[in-house]
């Protein structure tokens, strides 16, 4: 049986902008939450911040010409939001939105295909001032933000994403209060989640407005297996696929919200009334797929909210963040997507794992056995959803570059590329010089041991 891909299928690469670019106030951009949280002591790991990150800002064509060489088709990548719109909203610094319209041409010059994501994360310290995601003028701000890059850059930008994994704003962001903005707060999730979703829809219509290609939205799933088939283990799985998996394609796709959120919320739960559930689901042209692991899940009364928690498993890989390495995890998402919510195209959009990696050998090279085998056995679990039928168009491995892991700082490197952090120096790790076999084979080496 033989692993080559469809002919139009696109390979790439991703990273996001506050994990990457550095500088983050240069030539006039403004603070996002996250320049403020890392700068709050006590938040991030080793007290790592994003003022130089991989210094993208600066080294962004020899990125470029390192994706190039490794024969990437495609990138994708998120805009700071503060560094187009200060204050967030209002005055546009030009020289921001200068930057990616550079980065653009520079990428088309290399025949590699931009894939932007509108917001990764980083909202603008200004509007977070102003209530952030809990302001229902949050999808106002967004929509207008959206019409200024659409403006800007659509037509050499074909493919756009709105929000990257709002699960992920939600539940680190407002609920445990991991991640930025910081907060820790029940009532305030489900608020957070309807207005990121609103802002989704508001910037599809506005692309249908002015925009002449394609749009979706991104979500990490992680599927759950239940630990036993006991009625209470079955029922924590329901509640954690509802909350993990559903909470927002259900919004955007099928124009309604998984019954279990009521139960996991409870009092703080607020029914979405018709006229957002009719804003929100818009009509998107793709799904990206953001996957990295599974979780056996197993009910505890204990864990608040979900009354539900993962079960660590015996005898396999996990990785640096504690992650399971489960390949079919990966084709059983892409053909719950499929048979869950039609026939709509899929991207993978960020798939990757952090190990160990050993310094850079004498040689020039980085081994790094673990996630080599880590993308051969994951792009064999997507191939094997094609052949089940999956409208699959493309693969963007995370990341590109080891980067700033959010709250985890520099401590975990997820990069195919080994980035040295004193001098910036980018070396091709094992894994990119794999992962540029494929791509070149179009497959083909995947059926060739490592």
């Amino acid at each position: 049986m033989s692993s080559v891909f469809p002919r139009k299928f696109v390979w790439g690469c991703a990273t996001s902008a506050y994990q990457i670019e550095g500088s983050p106030l240069a030539d006039g951009a403004g603070p996002s939450i996250w320049h403020r949280f890392v700068h709050t002591p006590g938040r991030v790991n080793n007290g790592d911040t994003g003022d130089i990150a991989c210094d993208h800002y600066h080294r962004f064509k020899e990125d470029v010409a390192l994706m190039k060489r490794l024969g990437m088709q495609a990138y994708r990548f998120s805009l700071s939001w503060s560094r187009i719109l200060p204050e967030g909203v209002g005055r546009v610094n030009q020289a921001g939105l200068d930057f990616y319209s550079r980065l653009v041409d520079e990428l088309l010059a290399n025949e590699i295909e931009p894939l932007v994501t509108l917001h990764h994360w980083d909202l603008p310290a200004a509007l977070d001032d102003a209530g952030g995601w809990l302001n229902r003028q949050s999808s106002v701000w967004f929509s207008d933000y959206a019409r200024i890059v659409f403006a800007a850059l659509d037509g050499r930008v074909k493919k756009w994403t709105t929000l990257n994994e709002p699960w992920v704003i939600t539940d680190g962001g407002y609920l445990y209060g991991a991640l930025a903005p910081g907060h820790k707060n029940l009532f305030e999730a489900p608020i957070a989640s309807r207005n990121l979703m609103r802002a989704h829809g508001a910037a599809v219509r506005a692309y249908r407005e002015i925009g002449a290609h394609e749009i979706g939205l991104v979500v990490n799933i992680e599927p759950k297996y239940a630990a036993s088939g006991r009625p209470e283990d079955m029922a924590a799985t329901r509640r954690a696929t509802a909350y993990m998996n559903e909470q927002y394609l259900d919004p955007a796709i099928l124009g309604t919200t998984p019954p279990e959120l009521k139960e996991i919320f409870g009092k703080a739960w607020i029914d979405w009334s018709r006229s957002d559930l009719q804003e929100i689901r818009q009509p998107i042209d793709f799904v990206g797929v953001n996957y990295y692991t599974r979780a056996v899940t197993r009910h505890d009364e204990q864990a608040w909210p979900v009354k539900a928690s993962p079960v660590r498993q015996e005898h396999v890989t996990y990785t640096e963040t504690d992650w399971e390495v489960y390949p079919q995890g990966l084709t059983d998402t892409l053909t719950w997507v499929k048979a869950r919510y039609g026939d709509t195209p899929i991207y993978i959009t960020e798939n990757g794992a952090a190990f160990f990696d050993p310094p850079v050998a004498e040689n020039g090279r980085v081994h790094d056995p673990l996630r080599t085998n880590y993308l051969r056995t994951h792009l064999l679990a997507v191939h094997k959803a094609i052949e089940a039928g999956v409208n699959i168009k493309g693969y963007m491995v995370w990341s590109l570059l080891d980067n700033l892991e959010w709250s985890l700082g520099f401590s975990k490197r997820f990069g195919i590329v080994h980035v040295n952090f004193e001098n910036q120096v980018r070396t091709p790790k094992d894994s990119a010089l794999y992962y540029s076999r494929v791509i070149e084979s179009h497959g083909k080496v995947l059926d060739e041991p490592l």
